[in-house]
C-alpha cells in the first residue's frame, strides 16, 4: 500500500448530498479498503428537501449500488418521470414539454430536428410539432408509463425516465447501504474546524468537545459550506445578475388524483412553480425574486394552485443562485449546496453531486493532494455548471412576456457568450452542438428553443440530401409507431399500483416491458451523462 494512501475520509453533514457520497464512496473504495469513511451529522439540523425530481443518469448510480429498482420505489415512495411539462413560459397560456430521450429515429447523417423543419417548411401541418416524434412525451402527456423495451426494433426501446422521490426516504436507504458497507456515523452539532499551519483542515471540534480527525474532508454542510467557505474561505461566484430569483418556498400537499409522469413548472409573475407527484403526496414549491415580488405574495400564489390540502408548513429558502471559486480547496471537496446552488428547474442538483462523485473516485488523492488533479476536477466542474447555468439562463430569457417587469428584465439582460453562441448557431441552420460533455444534448436545447418560440430561420442544407419522397413517407410512419407505442403503455399509476407501489409487499415481480408494435427506431440512450462507468470498475 502507498504509505502516503489516505487513511480516513471524513464527510461532514448528512441528507442526500453526504449520504450519496458515503454510499458511493464506499462501493467504489471496494471491500478491503483500508480508508476508513466517516460521516458526522446532526439530527438538529433539518436539510432543504427540494431535490425530489431527477434526471435519469441516477439510473447509473442505484445500479452501482445494487438497488433493485422496485425496491427503491417502494422505499422513496418514487413516481416516474419522462420529463417537464412547462407552463406559461414564453406567454401566458403557452405549454411545452421537454422530454428525456431523443425525437424520431436514426434516418440520416443530422439530428431528426433538421428532417422534421425541413418537412415542415415543405408541408407544413402535415409535419405535425416535434413533440409527436417523442414517445415519452406523447407518453407522459397521456399518463402512460413502462420500462423500456430491450428490442432495439421495439418502438418502446425508445424511453428514458427517471424518478420523482421523497429525498428523506432516499437519504435513509443510502444511509443504510453506507453503513451496512462500514461507514461510520457520528451525531453532534460541529463548533470548530481545526487547521494545520498549512491552512489545510486537520478535523472538527464537536459541542461536545469530542474532536474528529482525517485526512481528506468532504464538506456536506449546506450553505454555509462550513469547510470550504468558513474555514478556507474558498470564495463564490454569484450569478445573480444572469438568474435573479432568490428565494423559494416549499409546501407539500396531499394527492389531488392520478399522479403524473412528470414534474410540472409553472411560470407565475416573477418566478416560477414546481409540482413533483409522490405516491404520498406532492411537492410543491415556489421559486421568485424578492426584488419583484413580496413573500407573502409568493405564498398566496402557491396556495392558490395546490392540488390539495396543505401537509406542512411552509419552508423558506434564500439563496444566491452560483458556485464555489473552487469545489476543491486543499483537502476539502465540497458537494451539494456546499458546492454552489442551481435553482432546481431543470432537476440538475442531485445529478450534479453524482457526476462530482464520479470525477471525485476517478481523481482520488493520496496525502500529498497534487494540484494537478485539483486544478483539473475544478476546472471540470466548473464547466460542468457554467454549462447547465447556461440551460436554465434560456428558459427565462427566451419569453416574450412584453410588459411584465420581471420578465422583461430577464428577457433583455445581457446573456453569457456561451448562450449566445448557443442563439447564434441556431438562428439560421438549428445548429446545437454539445460542448465540453456538457450535460444537455441537442434533443433538450431543441426542445426549449422551439418550446418557447425560439424558431430558427432555416435547416442544415445537408438535409436536402433525403429525396423529398422518402423524407415524406417516413415521417408519418415514424409519429405513427410513436402514437402506437404510447396507446401500448399502461397508465403511470396503474403500473406503479401493480409492481412497486408503497405498501405492496417486497417480493412483487419486476415489471417487464409492454410489447407494442415494432419500427425500426434504434433504442435510444439518455440524452444525459451518467456516473462514469470507471466508478464500477475501480
Amino acid at each position: 500500500m502507498n504509505d502516503r494512501a489516505i487513511r480516513k475520509l471524513l464527510i461532514v453533514g448528512g441528507g442526500t448530498a453526504g449520504w450519496m457520497a458515503a454510499a458511493a464512496l464506499s462501493r467504489a473504495l471496494g471491500e478491503e479498503r483500508r480508508i476508513e469513511i466517516a460521516l458526522i451529522e446532526s439530527d438538529a439540523i433539518g436539510t432543504i428537501g427540494v431535490g425530489e425530481a431527477t434526471i435519469p443518469p441516477i439510473q447509473h448510480l442505484n445500479q452501482l449500488l445494487g438497488f433493485d429498482e422496485d425496491e427503491f420505489v417502494r422505499r422513496t415512495r418514487a413516481t416516474f418521470k419522462l420529463g417537464i411539462d412547462f407552463h406559461n413560459w414564453s406567454a401566458a397560456g403557452s405549454r411545452y414539454f421537454h422530454p428525456f430521450g431523443r425525437h424520431g429515429a436514426d434516418i440520416g447523417t443530422l439530428p431528426f430536428h433538421q428532417y422534421w423543419l425541413r418537412m415542415k417548411a415543405e408541408a407544413g401541418d402535415a409535419a405535425g410539432e416535434l413533440a409527436d416524434y417523442n414517445l415519452p412525451t406523447i407518453a407522459a402527456l397521456q399518463g402512460k408509463f413502462c420500462r423500456p423495451s430491450s428490442d432495439p426494433k421495439n418502438t418502446l426501446s425508445n424511453i428514458a425516465y427517471a424518478y420523482h422521490f421523497d429525498a428523506g426516504l432516499y437519504a435513509a436507504m443510502l444511509r443504510d447501504h453506507a453503513e451496512a458497507a462500514g461507514v461510520i456515523r457520528h451525531e453532534g452539532r460541529i463548533a470548530e474546524v481545526l487547521q494545520h499551519e498549512n491552512g489545510f483542515v486537520s478535523g472538527v471540534r464537536l459541542e461536545s468537545g469530542t474532536i474528529h480527525e482525517a485526512d481528506f474532508f468532504i464538506d456536506c454542510s449546506g450553505f454555509r459550506g462550513l469547510l470550504i467557505e468558513g474555514a478556507l474561505q474558498t470564495g463564490y461566484e454569484d450569478w445573480t445578475h444572469w438568474l435573479p430569483c432568490d428565494r423559494a418556498i416549499a409546501m407539500p400537499c396531499a394527492n389531488g388524483g392520478d399522479f403524473t409522469p412528470y414534474t410540472r413548472s409553472t411560470a407565475h409573475d416573477a418566478g416560477w412553480q414546481w409540482r413533483i407527484p409522490l405516491q404520498h403526496r406532492i411537492g410543491n414549491g415556489h421559486v421568485y425574486c424578492s426584488a419583484f415580488m413580496s413573500d407573502d405574495e409568493a405564498e398566496a400564489i402557491l396556495r392558490a394552485n395546490l392540488d390539495g390540502d396543505v401537509l406542512a408548513e411552509p419552508n423558506r429558502i434564500r439563496f444566491a443562485t452560483g458556485k464555489r471559486r473552487k469545489f476543491w480547496n486543499k483537502n476539502v471537496v465540497a458537494l451539494g449546496l456546499a458546492s454552489g446552488f442551481m435553482e432546481p428547474l431543470e432537476s440538475t442538483s442531485i445529478h450534479l453531486i453524482q457526476t462530482a462523485i464520479s470525477k471525485l473516485v476517478n481523481l482520488f488523492p493520496d496525502r500529498d493532494f497534487h494540484q494537478a488533479d485539483i486544478d483539473y476536477y475544478n476546472r471540470a466542474t466548473a464547466v460542468e455548471y457554467e454549462r447547465i447555468r447556461d440551460f436554465i439562463i434560456l428558459h427565462y430569457h427566451a419569453n416574450q412576456k412584453a410588459g411584465s417587469p420581471f420578465w422583461d428584465q430577464v428577457r433583455t439582460m445581457p446573456i453569457p457568450d456561451s448562450l449566445q453562441q448557443k442563439y447564434d448557431l441556431w438562428r439560421h441552420h438549428a445548429r446545437v452542438f454539445r460542448i465540453e460533455d456538457e450535460l444537455f444534448d441537442v434533443a433538450s436545447w431543441v426542445a426549449v428553443l422551439e418550446g418557447q418560440g425560439i424558431h430558427p430561420l432555416g435547416y442544415d442544407p445537408l438535409a436536402d440530401a433525403m429525396p423529398a419522397e422518402k423524407l415524406h413517407a417516413l415521417l408519418p410512419r415514424i409519429r405513427a409507431a410513436i402514437a402506437r407505442g404510447a396507446e401500448a403503455m399502461p397508465r403511470h399509476e396503474d403500473f406503479v399500483a401493480e409492481h412497486c407501489a408503497f405498501d405492496k409487499p417486497a417480493s412483487a415481480p419486476r415489471a417487464p416491458a409492454v410489447a407494442a408494435p415494432s419500427f425500426s427506431l434504434t433504442a435510444a440512450r439518455s440524452h444525459f451523462g451518467g456516473l462514469a462507468g470507471t466508478v464500477a470498475a475501480r
